[in-house]
This record gives C-alpha cells, sequence and structure tokens, in this order.
C-alpha cells in the first residue's frame, strides 16, 4: 500500500483485527526515533508480540531464545529464521490464520535491511501449519519497489491509495470536516450556520486529496481561542502552487507564520526563529523522543522557554498534557517540510547538519558536566549489573544523559563536525571510562564499541594512528 494517509489506515486496520482476535503482532517505523528508526529491533518485537497473543507459540520462542542467548545480536535472517518461522512452522496448531501489520516501512532508515525483510516474509507462504499475512503500508520509494517486484505475482496484493477515485477521497475529507468542525462549533456555541457548505468544499479542494492537510487545519481551528478567525486565516492563505505537495507546504507556512511570529514587532522576529529553529529543529532530527524537560536539559535551556515556544505549535505538534510524556510530531510530512530547503522558507527552514552538529557539541557539554567515575554511588566494582536496582540507575542516569552517551557519535557523523576533533580527543581522555560505564549500566555497552570504531574511521588527525595513541 502507498501514498498519504497510510498510518491513519494501517492503525484503523490493526485495531480492527485486533478486535477480531486476528492480529498476533505489529510495527510501526518512525524515521529519526531511535530503536523504531531501523530493522535491529525488528523481529525481536515481533516475535516477543507472537509470544505474548499465541500461548501456543510461547515455549517454542522461550527455547529458542534460550539456546540462543545473542539473538539479539545476530543476523536478521537468522532471528527470522529461530524466533518467527520455525516457531510457526512447529507449533501445533492446524490452518490458524494470523496477521502482522508493518506500518511506514519506507521509514526504516536501512534501505538494504527494508528488501531483505520483505525477501524474509515472501518465505511465510512456505509455513505448512499456519497462514501468515503481513499488512504493510508505505510511500512508493525504490527500495519498497524493487523488495515488491521480486515476488511472485500471487504472493503479493498491491494496493495504492492515489488509484482511489478522487470523488471518493474528497467525499470522505469532506465528511471529516463536517463531523470534525460541528464539534467545534458546538464547543464554542457558534449559532450561525458555520462553516457553510461553499466554505467545505473550499477546504476539501485545498487538501487535494491529502487527509493530513484536512487533520492539521482541523486542530489548528480547534485548538485557537476563536475558531472563526482561526477559519479566516486558513481561507487567506495563498494556494495556487501545483507541486505534490504544494497545498500541504502552503498550510504548513502559513500556521507557522500566525502561530510563531503573529503581530509581534520585527524586532522580536529574529530571536522567535532562533528559538524555534533550534528547539523544534531538535525535535524532528532528535534519535528518540523526549519529554519538555529532558530536552530543555539536553539543549541547556529553560524549561519555560521551551514549553512557550513548543506551546504555540500544537496544531503541527503532539504536546501532551502529562509533563512525563513525550513531544511528538504529529505526521512525518512536517519533518521532511522543515528539512527541505525547496519547499519551506528560509526563516523557517532548518539546517539538518547545523542542527546534529549543535545536538552533538551539547551531548558533549552533558556528558562533560554530568559523567563521573561509580555514577550510581555502588562503591563495589564487582557488583553485578543484574544486582543494581533499574529504579537507581534510572533515577542517576537521567534519559538526556543517557540519550547524550548514545547518540553524540551520530551526531557527530552526521554534522561533519570534523574540526571537533580536539573536543572529542578531550572528552575520551577525561571520560572514556565513565562513558563506557553509563552504556553498561543501561545495557548499551556493544554500541559503545561499535562508536569507538566510528570514530577511528571518520576522525582526521594527524596519521590514521593518532587517535588510538592518544587514548
Amino acid at each position: 500500500m502507498a501514498g498519504t494517509g497510510k498510518s491513519t489506515i494501517s492503525r484503523t486496520v490493526a485495531c480492527e483485527l485486533a478486535d477480531n482476535g486476528k492480529l498476533a503482532a505489529s510495527f510501526f517505523f518512525s524515521r529519526g526515533r531511535g530503536d523504531i528508526s531501523h530493522a535491529g529491533m525488528f523481529f525481536t518485537t515481533i516475535a516477543t508480540q507472537l509470544a505474548e497473543h499465541l500461548p501456543e507459540l510461547r515455549p517454542l520462542i522461550s527455547k529458542a531464545i534460550d539456546d540462543h542467548p545473542d539473538i539479539n545480536q545476530r543476523r536478521l535472517r537468522d532471528q527470522w529464521k529461530l524466533l518467527i518461522f520455525d516457531p510457526l512452522e512447529n507449533a501445533p496448531m492446524q490452518s490458524k490464520q494470523i496477521v502482522i501489520v508493518i506500518d511506514a516501512l519506507d521509514e526504516c532508515e536501512d534501505k538494504e535491511k527494508i528488501k531483505l525483510i520483505l525477501q524474509l516474509l515472501v518465505e511465510a507462504k512456505n509455513l505448512q501449519t499456519m497462514r501468515l499475512q503481513v499488512f504493510v503500508t508505505s510511500r512508493p520509494e525504490t527500495p519498497i519497489l524493487l523488495g515488491f517486484r521480486k515476488m511472485l505475482g500471487e504472493t503479493h496484493q498491491d494496493f495504492v491509495l492515489h488509484d482511489i477515485p478522487p470523488p471518493t477521497i474528497n467525499h470522505d475529507i469532506s465528511v471529516f470536516f463536517q463531523q470534525k468542525l460541528s464539534v467545534v462549533k458546538a464547543e464554542h456555541g457558534l449559532s450561525t450556520p458555520w462553516p457553510d457548505e461553499p466554505t467545505i468544499q473550499l477546504l476539501v479542494e485545498r487538501a487535494a486529496g491529502l487527509f493530513i492537510y484536512a487533520a492539521t487545519t482541523y486542530r489548528f481551528i480547534r485548538d485557537g481561542m476563536d475558531p472563526e478567525y482561526q477559519l479566516s486565516v486558513i481561507l487567506s492563505g495563498e494556494y495556487t502552487s501545483t507541486s505534490p505537495t504544494g497545498n500541504l507546504d502552503n498550510i504548513y507556512t502559513n500556521l507557522l507564520q500566525y502561530s510563531l511570529i503573529g503581530d509581534r514587532p520585527p524586532c522580536e522576529h529574529e530571536a522567535l526563529l532562533q528559538g524555534f529553529r533550534q528547539i523544534v529543529g531538535s525535535i524532528v532530527i532528535i534519535s528518540d523522543v523526549m519529554t519538555i524537560q529532558n530536552l530543555a536539559n539536553l539543549l541547556s535551556l529553560r524549561r519555560g522557554k521551551v514549553g512557550t515556544v513548543l506551546a504555540s505549535l500544537r496544531s503541527v505538534l503532539n504536546i501532551p498534557e502529562i509533563e512525563s510524556q513525550p513531544v511528538r510530531i504529529f505526521h512525518p510530512s512536517f519533518r521532511d517540510f522543515l528539512l527541505d530547503k525547496q519547499r519551506c522558507s528560509d526563516r523557517f527552514w532548518i539546517d539538518e547538519k547545523k542542527i546534529h552538529n549543535d545536538l552533538f557539541q551539547h551531548c558533549l557539554e552533558l556528558m562533560c558536566k554530568r559523567l563521573r567515575q561509580d555514577i550510581c554511588d555502588i562503591r563495589e566494582p564487582g557488583v553485578l549489573i543484574t544486582e543494581i536496582p533499574k529504579d537507581m540507575v534510572q533515577s542517576l542516569i537521567t534519559v538526556d544523559l543517557r540519550y547524550a552517551c548514545r547518540y553524540w557519535v551520530y551526531h557527530f557523523q552526521q554534522g561533519n563536525s570534523v574540526e571537533e576533533d580536539s573536543r572529542i580527543l578531550h572528552f575520551l581522555r577525561q571520560h572514556l571510562l565513565h562513558w563506557l560505564e553509563v552504556l553498561t549500566l543501561v545495557g548499551e555497552v556493544s554500541k559503545g564499541v561499535l562508536m569507538i570504531a566510528s570514530l577511528e574511521r571518520i576522525l582526521k588527525v594527524c596519521s590514521g594512528l593518532y587517535f588510538s595513541k592518544s587514548l
């Protein structure tokens, strides 16, 4: 399946399958979101859900894990065979039908892994005792198309959203606007015929078949103090682009202009835009989700400043009411818009490399400030990791520090910050063991070894041996 609105559809399908008892597992990829942005935990997550939902598979999957304790470090092919295919093949079930839902496969950052996942899933057709179906949503990107092209025709069935007749899509969007805005009208006690039918049709026309346009427009109108004025802001925008994303780009630009700049005096604009780029740019770039407080800690900002910037952008950002919940963007199209200089105006454009470089520096500064020997005050060098209370680790190694330890090398690579060589060497001389201690406590020490190997490859300091000898 391809096209805009895939995530909404996949979640709807997942809910219906769950209600019917057919949903066995699901995985929702999201680019730039830690473990769900790559394929490393794809099959292990699917296996865990299979064991939870199908008691018949539980002992078989458990045995595979017992026999292969390093299964989470093995190749995807091994994980598929040992954790999923073999248990399904040997399960004491006859003619049972189950479904796995995979959402936004195109959001997986490793394109080669995408093709491999599709190749492995095809092997499910060889199962003798069970019928496994896989529901996949994705934009039609090259690795996806190549992966499906190698399958036999009877193995998969394509359903392209863009092939749905436009009148059907427009009707659905019209119903969406009518239902959602009628609720807004009731909540605000609007007595006039609002919005009237011509206005609904104009909104449908501007949506151009994009449900994300309709959803963003609705949130903008709903979250304002005066929905009639909010709607007038939407209708006052220029929508003449013939680009496939033109209308969506226009509404994002219009909403940012209104929500962030508004009628504030020109002397305040640059400071507002600078805060926007730093805070929202970090949200769309970071490799994991964070609460407002954790993000403020990472960026060395006051929580109030971060909260103020984000509060004005509720139509495009999911700002939770509960402080312990993370901030998220509503839809990947907003991130794509902000990072594309051709689509986004200069004042709102996010320079991806600059934000990566800034995040790298913030990570380094945070680690230099917080890392120390025996960070959890255990005072027993020989204690086993399993004997250290998890709540102690979580309270002393906060989310922002954990993030810095896990992703500072990644941001260094993506920002091409080769001029920071001396700072990295200084950090490693002072805190290498402290850093590895934290990674060990949070179960990520293997990633630390890989990060050091990456640094050896990319640092260009004097000779190729300088980095290793300097430590």
